[in-house]
């Protein structure tokens, strides 16, 4: 039997400019002894050139040149580390409103969001943005860290305003799990450890949250999902009869002996084995990526999907969505084509409708509209020419997601999530 994996977190920073998201996480990786001492030493001499009374953290993430000139932060910036409880992907997110796209980018795989707010400032337009986009993500869990305390006398009132303030916002939003947290991220009051500024804290500190937060259950265990990548069948040797399908387990839970099903086609069998580069598994669950072999001989191929019998995705090629529009000098509208992937299949679409455009900021919805520019969010409906195995996206977000992509220039210009 192989030993436990240690449990990943993927985690996504958002919030308004200036709010020190760079900064928590510089703070995070200090903390936790994740950085070399040269890397240290580096931002160290920056803060000096730069006459940061600080030493920078920020200087940690923001890696492009604009970035640390402009003192913000513009594209999404991935960080790894780890504690003996977890492993931390973490996706450091801009809080301008002209970088929503990298905000939905680098929030799509989230486990949890993590909005900050500058305790001076309170609520704004973009924390409010951030917020509605990780809730149209489903993103499971949302942390909301209340920064720059120190800079407010660590008021207790303060925070409980904006505490409350943001309860009040977030009802109107689907959001499953919120947690709040008054933190320093310049000083590191309950980043990594409790403050002792905050003794009217009754709350644990960030990593502790994170350590704990529970994302076990987040995983749907209940449709079992198989997009097919690839057919691996071997060049020569001894097993050359050896027919496997590799891919990543989107939903649900496979284990030899199952009775699954292989869609479009419909021909049933069971699940022969479960292959991995370290050997043969007795289950794959969801984000493992295995070779299934089947007991039967049958026509399966890239772009197929493997589920159970009584359990199928819905089959279909007039799709629901809402997208968010990426593509720099085009626009989304009626009659438009585009290549669309969806799980590892390929098709080609056309735009029937766009429904309504969303204002992120009031949620209002603009049936007016009938374009999609940059960064705008709007619900649209879509025509494939070859039917789609889908979940909804609150369901499923691996087999509820698409890309549009401009076959012209073979841009990626839409990220949707299926109704």
């Amino acid at each position: 039997m192989s030993e436990p994996v240690t449990e990943l977190l993927r985690f996504a920073t958002a919030g308004s400019v200036d709010d020190g998201k760079s900064t928590l996480i510089g703070r995070l990786l200090c903390d936790t002894k994740s950085i070399f001492e040269d890397q240290l030493a580096a931002v160290e001499r920056t803060s000096k050139q730069r006459g940061d009374e600080y030493v920078n953290l920020a200087l940690l993430t923001d890696g492009l040149r604009a970035e640390r000139e402009q003192g913000i932060t513009i594209d999404v910036a991935y960080r790894y580390f780890a504690t003996p409880k977890r492993k931390f992907i973490i996706a450091d997110t801009p809080g301008h409103i002209q970088y929503t796209r990298n905000m939905v980018t680098g929030a799509s795989t989230a486990d949890l969001a993590l909005v900050l707010i500058d305790a001076r400032k309170g609520i704004l337009e973009q924390s409010r943005r951030h917020a509605f986009l990780a809730s149209l993500l489903r993103i499971p869990h949302m942390v909301l860290c209340v920064n720059k305390m120190d800079l407010v006398g660590y008021s207790q009132e303060v925070f409980e305003n904006i505490k409350q303030e943001f309860r009040e916002f977030a009802r109107k939003l689907e959001v499953a799990d919120l947690t709040f947290i008054p933190i320093s991220a310049l000083n590191g009051d309950n980043v990594v450890d409790r403050s002792k500024n905050m003794p009217w804290y009754e709350g644990t500190s960030l990593l502790h949250h994170l350590e704990e937060v529970h994302i076990a259950s987040d995983r749907n265990l209940i449709d079992a999902r198989f997009p097919v990548q690839y057919v691996v069948r071997p060049i020569s040797g001894a097993h050359h009869d050896f027919r496997g399908y590799a891919g990543t387990v989107a939903g649900g839970m496979f284990k030899p002996g199952d009775s699954v099903v292989v869609l479009p086609s419909g021909f049933e069998s069971r699940v022969r084995s479960i292959e991995t580069f370290d050997g043969a598994r007795d289950q794959a669950v969801p984000s493992d990526s295995v070779v299934i072999t089947l007991e039967d001989e049958i026509d399966v191929s890239r772009g197929d999907m493997i589920c159970r019998p009584h359990n199928r995705p819905t089959v279909g090629q007039d799709i629901e969505a809402m997208v968010c529009w990426l593509g720099d000098h085009t626009k989304l509208a009626a009659g438009n084509k585009y290549a669309i992937k969806h799980t590892t299949k390929w098709a080609r679409a056309i735009v029937n409708d766009v429904r309504y455009r969303l204002d992120i900021n009031s949620l209002h919805r603009d049936e007016s509209a009938d374009t999609l520019s940059l960064n705008e969010i709007g619900r649209i409906k879509l025509r494939t020419t070859a039917p789609l195995l889908y979940d909804e996206y609150r369901r499923n977000r691996t087999t509820g997601s698409f890309l549009l992509v401009d076959e012209a220039t073979n841009n990626t210009v839409a990220a949707g999530m299926i109704l």
